[in-house]
């Protein structure tokens, strides 16, 4: 009797054995296209297209150096390809801007050969992406009271989509004041 419910056991034992190796027939579980620290799988359209994109910001850095290089005035180049002129200081005994506080700020935004589009004034958190990065950048060097001149490209201006006023992939000269 033992015998027979040990030899029962053996048989079914490898039965579940022989299942686990073979599986259900199912597909097998995919595998993950992004891991931590990995760039995504792209398909060709992806990649194209990212391709693409480099190519117009490398135009785009060399038209807006370009504009620069026939302007007058030194230009410094600062983060995210953006080339800041600054005309007046403003109150260089105060603190520089800091990034969470409000700032009011009056920006005209031109087209590289001079055509305005925008010309706007506001209050603005600073380092809360509610100015286009070549701007919220780098007016951290600024104090209260400080002009300046920027020229920066379409990708650290109002990039790809634009606004109402501002077209898509726009290289754009911004004059503006800290108030």
């Amino acid at each position: 009797m033992i015998r027979s419910g040990m030899r029962g056991l053996a048989v079914s034992g490898l039965a579940v054995l022989l299942m686990l190796m073979t599986g259900c027939g199912g597909k097998a579980p995919q595998t993950p296209s992004q891991r931590k620290g990995q760039a995504p799988e792209a398909d060709s359209a992806t990649l194209a297209l990212m391709e693409f994109n480099s190519q117009l910001a490398k135009a785009a850095d060399k038209t807006v150096m370009d504009a620069v290089q026939a302007q007058e005035e030194p230009f410094a180049l600062y983060e995210g390809q953006t080339w800041m002129h600054i005309v007046e200081t403003g109150d260089t005994d105060g603190d520089l801007l800091i990034p969470g506080q409000a700032y009011s700020i009056h920006m005209r935004v031109y087209t590289l050969d001079g055509r305005m589009l925008e010309d706007t004034e506001g209050t603005y958190l600073l380092g809360k992406a509610e100015l286009p990065a070549g701007i919220d950048w780098n007016i951290r060097e600024l104090h209260h009271g400080a002009k300046a001149r920027l020229f920066i490209p379409w990708y650290m201006a109002f990039g790809p989509k634009g606004n109402e006023h501002i077209p898509p992939y726009e290289n754009v000269r911004i004059d503006l004041e800290i108030r």
